[in-house]
Formats: structure tokens, sequence, C-alpha cells
């Protein structure tokens, strides 16, 4: 008899001890931090028309950058419907680490080269952080300007800057939306036009109308302009459609912008004397 209450004493704490332990396993497991998955093609171009995405170069990446706008279509026959004054952007963008790239490029927009540095500060998460943040930062250098016109001109007259912060969440398989508070500085500035410093509150989105195609637009609002300044320039926008084709991604855009360099882009999109100008064009990335 006492070897029976032995026995089944032995099974019944055998049988305990298993549901501790698959408790305790179960606990550990609990307490394991859950692997983080980023949330992966919020917009598939490195712009969302004229405005940075928040999507960057992968590490030892390279893109070759060509980007064209033709005239004012408003024109018409005038200029050939944009094709005799045209104005081409090119350049190269490097990824150093897969959150830090640079860019370099020239503009024939008053010969204009522009550097720019994207870093990015955090990703989007599926069920976890709800944003993508990247800042990025741009630097011009008007060559264009010439003694003649200004007799006291120095290199620092030639500079001006940009530093924005892109905040992007993709919602679903088809829609993205970003919103992008702007900073621009000129050394060299008309002062009955336009600020010496302007601030912008800008928003972009896309839209994904099939598996290699998508509708984009980007705006932007200038929001210290004093009295006077704002019947200067338009507030930029472009509304643009990405086509992916095999190694690269080519966009269609139209824009009230023709210049192409961020500082031209957001400060003075249309000339006062073209109010209301409309400009085709594309952008094309191919990477390495």
């Amino acid at each position: 008899m006492k070897k029976q209450i032995m026995a089944i004493a032995i099974a019944l704490f055998c049988f305990a001890n298993s549901f501790a332990q698959d408790d305790l396993l179960k606990e550990l497991e609990s307490e394991q931090p859950k692997e983080k998955v980023v949330e992966t093609a919020t917009f598939k171009g490195l712009q969302i028309g004229n405005m940075q995405s928040t999507k960057m170069s992968a590490k030892g990446e390279w893109y070759f950058v060509v980007s064209h706008r033709f005239g004012n279509l408003k024109e018409g026959f005038n200029n050939f419907f944009g094709l005799d004054n045209a104005l081409t952007k090119i350049g190269g963008i490097y990824g150093i680490t897969d959150w830090l790239t640079v860019s370099v490029s020239r503009h024939t927009y008053n010969k204009i080269y522009e550097t720019g540095i994207k870093y990015r500060f955090a990703n989007q998460e599926i069920d976890g952080f709800p944003v993508t943040i990247v800042g990025y930062n741009t630097i011009d250098i008007n060559s264009a300007l010439k003694t003649d016109q200004y007799p006291y001109l120095t290199f620092n007259d030639r500079m001006a800057y940009t530093s924005q912060l892109l905040v992007s969440r993709k919602f679903n398989e088809k829609f993205s939306g970003q919103l992008t508070p702007v900073y621009v500085h000129k050394n060299l500035y008309d002062d009955t036009t336009e600020p010496k410093d302007l601030f912008l509150l800008g928003a972009g989105a896309r839209y994904k109308i099939t598996k290699r195609m998508s509708i984009n637009l980007d705006y932007a609002a200038r929001i210290n302009l004093q009295e006077g300044f704002s019947s200067q320039y338009q507030n930029p926008f472009t509304i643009g459609w990405d086509i992916e084709t095999g190694g690269h991604v080519f966009q269609l855009v139209f824009s009230n912008s023709q210049k192409m360099n961020d500082v031209a882009y957001y400060a003075n999109a249309t000339d006062p004397s073209a109010k209301g100008a409309i400009y085709f064009g594309f952008n094309m990335y191919r990477v390495f």
C-alpha cells in the first residue's frame, strides 16, 4: 500500500512539475522582446514630386539622377509647349550607411551647385513606432552671380540653405502621407519681394493605383510672409505619376515651379510675371 501511495505521489509531482515548467517557459517567452518589423515602401521614389520623401538610399547604393522641367505649357506654340526653354538637373546620391545619405547636383537654373545630406531618426514599425522621421539639409552655391551686377559680391553671398524635417506614415498598402516643415535662408535676397528667412509647412501623399504605378502630390504653404510678399510668388505645388521600371523609378510631374533646387522651389515657385504657369517634366533615378 505504501508503495502504491508513493507511486501516485511521484506521478502527481511529475504532472504538476510539467505544468510549472510550461508556465515558466511561457513567462520567459512573454518577457522576450518582440522583433521589430520596419514598414517598407512608404514611398518608392526619393522624391514625392519635387519634395523629398522619407525613402533613402541603402548603404553602398549609388543613384544617378536626371531631372528635367520644360517651359510654361500655357505659352503654347510660342515656346513650343515648353521645349524652347527647359531646365535640367543632373546629380548623384550615395548611401554612406542605411540611415545617412549624401548628394550633389548641378542645375542649369542660375548654374547652381546643390549639396544635400539626408539622415533617418526613426522608422515606422508594424505594431510599433507610428511614423518614419528623416532630416534633410541642402546648401546651394549660385555660380551665375557676377560682380558686374553686384560689385561687392562675396562667396558667402552665393550661399542659400534649407532645413527640412520629413515625417511620413504608410496608412495601408495603397496610401502614404507626409508632413514636412521647411526653413529656407538666403544670404543674398531681394528684400522688396521676399524675406531673408522663410518658414513653410509642406504635405505630400502617394496613392498606389497598380503594382508599379502611383499618383503623388506635394504642396507647401508659406507661413511667415509679411504683407506684400504673398503676392510675389506662389506656394509650390506638384502632382506626379510614379512608374517603377526595373532598376529605376521614373516620375512624370506637373508643377507650378520650373526650378528644382529646394531653395528656389520653396521660396520662388513661380515668377511674378508667370502666375498660373504649369511646367511639365520628369525625375529619373537609376540605382547602381
